[in-house]
């Protein structure tokens, strides 16, 4: 499942699981242009992908604009030479019950965490169409798929980002091109820290877990290979649940 060779676009690269996405790629030999917002961060992440011995692309990068994610690719070809690998990871999260959410919080979450993906796809098509080849890795979540008071706003972006791969996956199979999702489970990441960090709070969400445990940032990195590398050129289209059995408890 090597990826020498090629290169990689990750977004929400600066930290949590878009960092671990980044580096294990970069291990697997892949370069990689790194997005996010934050700056610092980004170069910290840039710092651990040359020390993998790849070479890495700075891009502070808002997803939520067009113009801005299709500078990112452009500047992923020019820079690295081509793309190879789209990783469409940047998301937010909002916790509070609907009736308390304005249609700001709405407009929020789904320019981030929906629009975000179909701009990085979007933006990445010309480019993986005009070669016949590529990958799309779009992360999505459990909680597109199982219920949780207070994430309303977040699961129905999350259920979008799962019917976008699939029906892209369809649309771009005759392209020679696999897109597929990544749905997390609880993992440990500076945005469920807090969370955790509560003792009745943690005790009430790993209950929703078989494994009784939540997941380690590294342990995402494999399947990302997988996705992104020739292992898995027969698949396009699905949603896996990497959640510790919670999706299917």
């Amino acid at each position: 499942m090597s990826l020498a060779g090629r290169v990689a676009v990750v977004t929400g690269a600066s930290r949590g699981l878009g960092r671990a996405i980044a580096l294990a790629l970069a291990e697997a030999g892949a370069d990689v242009a790194l997005a996010a917002r934050a700056k610092r961060d980004l170069e910290d992440t840039g710092a651990l992908v040359q020390r993998a011995g790849r070479r890495a692309l700075v891009a502070p990068t808002d997803v939520a604009s067009y113009a801005e994610v299709e500078a990112l690719m452009g500047r992923a070809v020019r820079e690295l030479g081509r793309l190879d690998i789209v990783v469409n990871n940047a998301g937010v999260a909002k916790v509070a019950p609907l009736a308390e959410m304005t249609p700001d919080d709405w407009r929020f979450m789904v320019d981030a965490n929906l629009t975000g993906v179909f701009n990085g796809c979007r933006a990445a098509a010309p480019h993986l169409i005009a070669q016949k080849s590529g990958k799309v890795i779009n992360v999505a979540s459990v909680l597109g798929q199982v219920g949780l008071p207070g994430y309303t706003l977040y699961a129905a972006t999350k259920g979008g980002v799962i019917a976008l791969t699939r029906a892209l996956g369809v649309e771009w199979a005759r392209h020679g091109i696999q897109v597929n999702a990544i749905a997390p489970g609880w993992f440990a990441t500076d945005m469920t820290d807090p969370a955790f960090s509560d003792p009745k709070i943690n005790e009430r969400l790993t209950r929703d877990i078989p494994m009784r445990r939540i997941g380690r940032p590294e342990e995402i990195g494999p399947l990302a290979i997988y996705l992104a590398s020739d292992a898995s050129a027969f698949m396009t289209g699905q949603t896996i649940f990497l959640d510790g059995g919670h999706s299917a408890g």
